[in-house]
């Protein structure tokens, strides 16, 4: 059996808890794995002085895989978002999240099995921080657009479906306002269409979107967006079925990937014990997926879904008792147990 090298970031607040939780479930699942830790963030900042440490982007650039906790970023002040900075090191240029229902997890949507994915561009737009004072009191933020993103995130998105068996991709824009920016996203996404006739593709106003989201979530398939809409709209989907606590994200590059939890950091529940690490969990699923260790991916994705099915132990998000620790072991237990049939 071979030892993969994946870089681990633990994060601050929550995250080392949630990470440390990963962890144990991923070896649970009979993989190996040389866990490379680095630190990232408020912790990196305090000890090191850098909120991104060298060491991280030598270690990423080693390993091409890792596995991240949430990671503070500051609101309004202090330093860049750790996320957005690892993006554009590693031109991790497609956002992707699934959003599925969750058996077991009550939500407003839960008869409905949703089942859809977000893939967002994820190097570009308004979200990249492109911003500066103008003069005292005017400040300007620039939203830029190339067609070279625009069409590989589009070509991604199409490949994707098709590899998947997916039926149709909703290309979102407000391409009535922003005519030249987001028609230049909208126009790539056509020509990328062209080349995948067997997949059905619609154009959305990104308001008509959301609306449509929270009145007709499962006619939904695959959403093509700019960075800032795919940022907001995935937030939405993800409240859907539970939360950001339960929803899975991969930053994927033509040669690095990362594989993290989208969720905060919770720091008034650091260090108690009591953090759902459901969502670090599934997005290390996608991450063994993208080693290749496809059986390991299912009996740890088999584990956590019928860990929520049974719901005999939940965290408190989701109005359970558990531990962050009483809820691994649960998963654990559950890939044990052998598949019927």
């Amino acid at each position: 059996m071979a030892t993969h090298q994946v870089t681990l970031i633990p994060g601050d607040g929550i995250g080392p808890e949630v990470a440390q939780a990963a962890v144990r479930a991923v070896e649970a699942a009979g993989v190996r794995i040389a866990w490379e830790t680095v630190q990232a963030g408020a912790d990196a900042l305090a000890s090191t002085g850098e909120f991104l440490p060298e060491q991280v982007l030598r270690s990423i650039e080693r390993t091409r895989v890792a596995l991240k906790g949430p990671i503070t970023t500051p609101v309004g002040g202090g330093f860049p978002s750790v996320n957005v900075a690892l993006r554009k090191h590693f031109e991790l240029y497609a956002n992707f999240r699934p959003v599925k229902t969750i058996p077991g997890v009550r939500t407003r949507f839960s008869d409905l099995a949703l089942d859809m994915v977000i893939l967002r561009e994820n190097t570009e737009d308004l979200y990249a921080g492109l911003e500066h004072e103008v003069v005292p009191g005017v400040v300007e933020s620039l939203k830029i657009i190339t067609e070279k993103a625009s069409l590989r995130i589009a070509r991604h998105a199409f490949a994707y479906a098709r590899q998947a068996g997916r039926k149709k991709i909703s290309v979102i824009h407000k391409a009535n306002i922003m005519k030249l920016s987001d028609g230049l996203f909208l126009r790539c996404a056509r020509q990328a269409a062209a080349d995948y006739p067997e997949i059905r593709h619609e154009e959305l106003i990104v308001d008509n979107t959301c609306l449509q989201l929270v009145m007709r979530p499962e006619t939904f398939d695959v959403l093509l967006l700019e960075n800032l809409y795919g940022d907001i709209v995935s937030d939405l989907c993800a409240g859907l079925v539970g939360g950001l606590g339960l929803i899975p994200a991969a930053n994927l590059g033509e040669t690095v990937a990362i594989f993290e939890a989208v969720h905060g950091s919770a720091p008034d529940i650091a260090g108690r014990n009591a953090a759902n690490p459901t969502a670090l969990m599934q997005s290390a699923v996608l991450m063994l997926h993208h080693l290749g260790e496809r059986e390991a991916a299912e009996r740890l994705e088999r584990g956590v879904l019928q860990a929520h099915a049974e719901g005999r132990v939940r965290t408190r998000d989701l109005g359970g008792a558990a531990s962050t620790t009483q809820f691994t072991d649960a998963v654990i237990a559950a890939m044990e147990v052998p598949v019927a049939g």
